[in-house]
Formats: C-alpha cells, sequence, structure tokens
C-alpha cells in the first residue's frame, strides 16, 4: 500500500512538471532546430556526420561503384573488340567465299571447255568416219555405176544388132552380122 501511496504522489509530481514543462516549451521558441543556443552543437554533430558519411562513401561505396564502372568498361571495350574481331573474320570469311566462288566459276568454265572441245573432237571424228565411210561408199557405188553402164552399154549394143538385123531382115535386104556389128560399133563410138 504504501508503494501505492508513493507511485500516486510520483505521478501526480510528474504530472506538475509536465504541464510546466509544456507551458514553457509553448513560451519558447519553437523548433530546437533553429534554436541559437544549441547551433554549435548542432554544426559539430553535422560535420561529423557528413566526415563518417564522406568516409563511408570513399572507402566502401564508391570504390565499389568505381570497380562495377572499370568492369563495364572492360566488357564494353571487350565487347567491342570482339565484335570488331568477329567482324574483321566475317569479311575475311566473305572474301574467302567470294573466291571460292570464282574458283568454282573458272573451273565450271574450264570443265566447260574441256567438254566442248571433247565433244568437237568426237564429232570430228565421227565425221572423217562418216566420210571416209561415205567415200567408200561412193566408191563402190561409182564401180557399180561404172558395172552397170558398161553391161548396159554391152545390152545397148546387142540390142541394137538384134534391132539392126531384125530392120534389115523386115525391108527385105540381108546383110551378114559383121557389116551390121560394124555398123553398131561405129554409130555407137560417135
Amino acid at each position: 500500500m504504501a508503494t501505492e501511496t508513493q507511485s500516486a504522489a510520483g505521478n501526480g509530481m510528474a504530472d506538475a512538471v509536465g504541464v510546466e514543462g509544456h507551458e514553457a516549451a509553448a513560451a519558447g521558441p519553437g523548433m530546437p532546430q533553429l534554436d541559437f543556443s544549441t547551433w554549435g552543437n548542432q554544426i559539430f554533430w553535422l560535420l561529423v556526420a557528413l566526415v563518417v558519411i564522406y568516409f563511408i562513401l570513399s572507402r566502401v561505396a564508391l570504390p565499389r561503384i568505381a570497380a562495377v564502372l572499370a568492369e563495364r568498361q572492360g566488357t564494353i571495350t571487350n565487347d567491342i573488340a570482339r565484335a570488331d574481331d568477329l567482324k574483321r573474320q566475317a569479311a575475311e570469311a566473305e572474301t574467302a567465299y567470294e573466291q571460292a566462288l570464282k574458283d568454282a566459276r573458272s573451273e565450271a568454265q574450264a570443265i566447260s571447255q574441256r567438254t566442248r572441245d571433247e565433244i568437237k573432237a568426237q564429232v570430228a571424228t565421227a565425221t572423217a568416219d562418216a566420210d571416209a565411210r561415205i567415200a567408200e561408199k561412193s566408191g563402190e557405188a561409182d564401180k557399180a555405176i561404172a558395172e552397170i553402164r558398161a553391161s548396159a552399154m554391152e545390152n545397148v549394143e546387142a540390142v541394137a544388132r538384134d534391132t539392126a538385123e531384125a530392120l534389115v531382115a523386115a525391108l527385105g535386104g540381108s546383110a551378114d552380122t559383121a557389116t551390121i556389128s560394124q555398123a553398131v560399133d561405129s554409130r555407137m563410138k560417135g
């Protein structure tokens, strides 16, 4: 019970001090930051806070940021160098492709020319063989024609003799075979 009385008495005093504090605060300058009597203390702690922030930033945050920026710059530089290298390789590949295409075209033209030459040679050989066969057949045909002509002339002479004998006999004349043969031979020669 005694403790309750003291705590009640203490509460009453706290209430009395609280009311006086509020009255004093209401009568004071207002915001504590604007109280000129505490500016020295505030400036000191401001400077301490700024120095601490400066050391934290300069020792921890800024080196990390610088490392990230340096790494980023290195990555960008490496990527640009790799892109230049790939561009150079692409140009070399394009040049090699163009050269291979050029070589393939020239090889195709060479193959085409060789094929044309081979075909011309085969055509020339076939033409020569055909000319030889034609000449051979022509010679055989000339021989056959000469034989046919010779046999035809013999047949014409025989028919002419027979016809001359028949005509002479039909006209009532008589001629010997030697005279008729001599007359036909002279007429045949021209």
